[in-house]
């Protein structure tokens, strides 16, 4: 059952429709489904580009985990813009073919604050019995990751121990579908893809947000579910229905892959039925 707040994505309008420029998408159990990408999503990701809308991918997976999917699809990428990963932190594209990767804080920044990351990994592991670090925790430049339901599982009150215990340590702290993510820094998801979005397409997202297209899963996209009008959540966001505070404006019939290829289906169609349509002459 969708909450009364969420319409279901079939009944977003086609004019507001009409007028999308891109897609903006969370990665797991968003676009992939149990942590890899299927047919039917990958196909929406090549007909997304097919059909001229940009899409760019803003994960908490660290830069080493997101970096392969990142190249050209030639070369065994995905067919998107860039990936923007760390909430945030690293944004990763190409520039006249060559792979670029892109940091928001300098170096020093980050040289002091993985001190300072690495004891507070330690004090969770400490503090919080059960708790583990990600598997893709050595791919990590900018952030630590605590599983809660990639390979471990962690309860409700767990969660809510670690990130009571990043916070208390000055960082921020937020839960995605398998992972509890802890950073220092003023970055998050929002600001990444305002960063990715000039970068890579000049152009300011919030003078056209309304052009975008948000897709996510959990607690950690709450932030972009609030600012985009078109936000969309893939069905399986219910499940996070005990700890959202901001819901998307709409919501899929189907979960994960198959959730993001009805979006991409959605939109497509809008464009090529409005691409199709003659235009009246003036009488």
């Amino acid at each position: 059952m969708r909450p009364v707040s969420c319409q279901p994505w079939a009944d977003a309008p086609s004019a507001a429709l009409q007028r999308v420029r891109g897609v903006l998408t969370d990665i797991d159990d968003t676009l992939t489904t149990h942590g890899s990408i299927t047919k039917d999503a990958l196909d929406a990701l090549l007909r997304l580009r097919g059909a001229g809308l940009n899409v760019i991918a803003i994960t908490g997976r660290p830069m080493g985990w997101s970096e392969p999917f990142a190249r050209a699809p030639a070369e065994g990428g995905w067919p998107v813009e860039a990936i923007v990963a760390e909430s945030g932190a690293v944004a990763m594209f190409r520039e006249h073919g060559v792979p670029c990767t892109e940091y928001v804080q300098p170096a020093s920044t980050r040289a002091s604050n993985a001190l300072r990351l690495r004891d507070l990994a330690a004090q969770v592991l400490r503090e919080v019995p059960g708790a583990t670090l990600a598997r893709d925790s050595a791919g990590r430049v900018t952030d630590i990751a605590v599983d809660h339901s990639e390979f471990a599982k962690l309860d409700a009150e767990q969660i809510a121990r670690v990130v009571a215990v990043m916070e208390a340590a000055g960082a921020h702290a937020t839960v995605s579908s398998i992972h509890i993510n802890g950073w220092f820094g003023d970055h998050t998801k929002l600001s990444g893809a305002r960063w990715a979005v000039q970068r890579v397409l000049g152009s300011v997202l919030d003078d056209e947000v309304d052009r975008w297209v948000y897709v996510g899963d959990s607690t950690n996209d709450q932030l972009m579910f609030g600012h985009f009008p078109l936000s969309v959540g893939v069905a399986n966001v219910i499940d996070f229905a005990a700890t959202l505070n901001l819901w998307p404006a709409y919501i899929t019939a189907s979960a994960r892959g198959a959730g993001f290829a009805e979006v991409a289906a959605r939109l497509i169609g809008v464009a090529k039925h409005h691409a199709d349509t003659p235009v009246k002459a003036p009488r």
